[in-house]
């Protein structure tokens, strides 16, 4: 089996990594898996649900990493995975997985996916989404309201003591890491994503 293209997409919460990663998928369709570091936070089961609430989630320290490495790593082998299911409701990973099969382009998406250098030097392509703090803020708003069923007061005040100041010691740095800063603004953007696509093509090609 060939080496899969890895390409990682890091960003801001809420800055268009998911949408990024999806129009990856609808291109390149079943030669495309999506793994999302969100899937690898750390089941904290020895927390009540308050505590869990209170737990900084922005920092490289809730996620279980090396758990992301080794899966990736097996993957590019050629086995296949079982990748884990995490609920943001509950603040715990499921005791359920995903049986996860091996193909060409492996897409890796999360804040910090290119914060951790062991993780980084794996991936082919480096991928920054750029986005303004109050668009970010304004998509965080709604779909954590809508998808997780957080209020409002809690967003905020977790948006102002955790998320915004873990942004700017350990997401914002990662944008010099990355080979491609793709400004997302807008909900699309078809230039950035033209760039990324031919960039994936070309490896394709000469792979």
């Amino acid at each position: 089996m060939k080496k899969p293209i890895i390409i990682g997409i890091a960003g801001g919460t809420a800055s268009g990594k998911t949408t990024l990663a999806t129009q990856i998928k609808e291109e390149f369709q079943e030669d495309v898996i999506v793994l999302s570091h969100d899937f690898y936070y750390k089941s904290l089961t020895n927390l009540t649900k308050a505590e869990r609430e209170q737990r900084n989630y922005d920092c490289p320290e809730a996620f279980e990493t090396d758990l992301l490495i080794s899966h990736l790593q097996k993957l590019m082998t050629g086995q296949t995975i079982e990748r884990p299911i995490y609920s943001y409701t509950e603040r715990l990973r499921q005791k359920e997985t995903i049986t996860v099969k091996p193909a060409p382009i492996i897409v890796l998406e999360g804040i910090l996916v290119l914060e951790n250098e062991e993780l980084a030097d794996l991936m082919d392509i480096k991928i920054f989404v750029d986005t303004d703090s109050d668009i970010r803020l304004t998509r965080l708003i709604e779909r954590d309201q809508k998808q997780r069923g957080l209020n409002l007061e809690y967003i905020l005040t977790k948006y102002k003591d955790t998320l915004k100041p873990m942004h700017e010691k350990y997401v914002e740095p990662c944008k010099k890491k990355a080979d491609i800063v793709v400004p997302a603004n807008r909900e699309k953007n078809e230039i950035g994503f033209g760039i990324v696509v031919e960039k994936v093509r070309n490896l394709l090609k000469n792979s």
